[in-house]
């Protein structure tokens, strides 16, 4: 579930707890979080809802200027419409493990999982991927992927693992290496 920037800022000043959105399928489920670039947003309620329930009143609840708004964004999606009551739930866990330096416990775990992803994929790419960014932080994902051997949304989706171990940071352009992912990198 993708949010604005300016949603995002009303969610986490406590000014907006309710989202709109068609899907073929919910990307989210009540009681879970999803992860934005400002922390965690927690999920209250999702519902199934005919397009004509949505009042002007609803709409500037979650951010549109007027119910004709909501079903613009409606009719040009396909799937079912839903109401989403949402919170802020905090800061985003991976900010913290980002910076914790893992025991050599931890460390193993962690070159184990590595492994597990390298497996999972066919192929060795987790070391590569990581020196790569290590050595090039800042470089726009088409180049590193280019540099990987990589389509380009694959190398994103293999960064994104990476990033929820904790090991990189996305940076307005391209990555770089956390202080645990440094670390990780060191150890293979």
């Amino acid at each position: 579930m993708l949010f604005r920037k300016p949603d995002l800022e009303a969610i986490f000043a406590g000014e907006r707890r309710l989202a709109f959105r068609r899907w073929k399928k919910p990307t989210v489920r009540v009681g879970g979080t999803v992860r934005t670039a400002m922390g965690l947003v927690g999920i209250d309620a999702i519902e199934p809802i005919e397009p004509e329930s949505v009042t002007d009143d609803d709409a500037r609840a979650a951010g549109y200027r007027d119910r004709a708004d909501v079903l613009a964004m409606f009719e040009a999606q396909e799937g079912t419409c839903y109401r989403i009551l949402l919170h802020p739930e905090g800061d985003d866990p991976r900010e913290a493990l980002r910076e914790a330096l893992p025991d050599p416990a931890e460390l193993a775990k962690l070159v184990t999982k590595l492994g597990k992803l390298d497996a999972g994929a066919g192929r060795p790419w987790t070391k590569a991927a990581l020196q790569l960014i290590a050595d090039r932080p800042g470089v726009v994902s088409m180049r590193l992927a280019e540099a990987a051997g990589f389509e380009r949304m694959e190398f994103k989706d293999n960064v994104r693992k990476l990033k929820a171990l904790g090991l990189t940071l996305s940076l307005e352009v391209g990555y770089r290496l956390s202080p645990r992912g440094e670390a990780v990198l060191s150890a293979i």
